[in-house]
């Protein structure tokens, strides 16, 4: 049974609140246990804390979820390039498979709450990296 670690980001919180739940939901149809899931305050701040879930004994995956939304600036643009920078290297550091369940960026808060299944998406490409990773 694989073990996954959540890292949830708080900001828009309309979005991400569904987005675990899914990717709870996820994870129990397909018989992995949570064993920690993290509240962090952006999308931002989760590599530190996959990071940390990684170097867990007790955890085979590691899902993030968040959602990043345009605004104004092109400030949206920079914190999706960084997160999926960061959360692939934490991957390939740790040998733990870090999948990024993060809408956007370039899209509305509405278009990011119609991707709510991306945290199940998250879950299920993290089981599968771990069952492939096993197999190798």
């Amino acid at each position: 049974m694989v073990s996954l670690g959540l890292v949830v980001a708080e900001f828009n919180r309309s979005v991400t609140e569904g987005m675990e739940e899914a990717a709870r939901d996820a994870a129990a149809d397909a018989g992995a246990t949570v064993a920690e899931t993290v509240h962090v305050p952006g999308a931002y701040d989760a590599p530190l804390v996959a990071d940390r879930l990684a170097r867990r004994s007790d955890v085979d995956a590691v899902a993030v979820l968040g959602a990043i939304v345009t605004g104004d600036t092109d400030h949206d643009e920079v914190i999706g390039h960084a997160i999926a920078s960061k959360l692939s290297d934490v991957s390939l550091e740790r040998d733990v498979p870090v999948t990024l369940g993060v809408s956007g960026p370039g899209m509305s808060g509405a278009e990011a709450r119609e991707r709510i299944e991306k945290g199940a998406e998250a879950v299920e490409s993290a089981l599968a990296l771990a069952d492939t990773l096993e197999d190798l």
